[in-house]
């Protein structure tokens, strides 16, 4: 599922900008213009990151992942032996932080469909999920420079005695102070309609204003056109 986002130089892991961008658009639905191929700070989406983890290392019962560093198509990516704690790292410089402990299962249909679930929850956040939820307290992204940032990310599983899995969203929730806020999205998820975990998402966000309706609006319709034109 993962092979076509990433290329092999020796035992390390590269990422080009047109991989990491089919990536977001095409199967996160993440139209982040940092994922675009002619962004000036292209970053590859943390989400295929997290995918390609699960598909190397399988689906573990506790799984915390701490997003590190910006990768681009620069980054030449080492996978290290698996343990309870291990960094995905570039040139020394760490990536991505991985912690798990539990059982462990690598089979291959509960790793995509965890993937498959987890990054179209990830990818839809914005602005479905962001932007009400900053609302309710009266702010919003800057349009200019919508910083949001990927910083870390929770999964508990009850069991791994599983084969497939949904995802439902649960009650995010949003705090800030001044310019910077933290945004925590919640999920749990489900087997046979069964719930058998739950998980988290945090990111990190900048440049935070006073909330402008004309402005989301703006916002809203040039996401949306850049969903249909691209």
């Amino acid at each position: 599922m993962l092979s076509q986002f990433y290329q092999l130089d020796g035992d390390q892991v590269v990422i080009s900008r047109q991989q990491g961008s089919e990536f977001a658009k095409r199967v996160a639905d993440d139209f982040n213009p940092l994922h675009d191929v002619d962004a000036k700070k292209f970053c590859v989406p943390g989400d295929l990151l997290f995918s390609l983890v699960l598909a190397r290392y399988g689906v573990s019962e506790n799984m915390h992942f701490t997003f590190a560093g910006m990768v681009d198509e620069t980054s030449k990516l080492d996978f290290p032996a698996g343990g309870e704690e291990f960094d995905i790292t570039s040139e020394g410089k760490v990536m991505l932080s991985v912690k798990r402990d539990g059982a462990n299962n690598q089979c291959q249909s509960l790793v995509d469909s965890l993937t498959k679930n987890y990054v179209e929850f990830s990818g839809t956040a914005f602005p479905h999920v962001i932007i009400p939820l900053m609302a309710k307290q009266q702010v919003m992204i800057n349009p200019a420079r919508p910083m949001v940032i990927y910083e870390s990310m929770t999964i508990h599983l009850d069991t791994l005695d599983l084969k497939e899995l949904e995802l439902e969203a649960d009650t995010p929730e949003f705090s800030y102070e001044g310019k910077r806020g933290k945004i925590i999205l919640r999920f749990n998820l489900l087997s046979e309609g069964q719930r058998v975990g739950r998980g988290e998402k945090h990111m990190l966000v900048s440049g935070i204003r006073d909330y402008c309706q004309d402005m989301v609006d703006d916002l809203i319709d040039y996401y949306n056109n850049r969903k249909d034109t691209l």
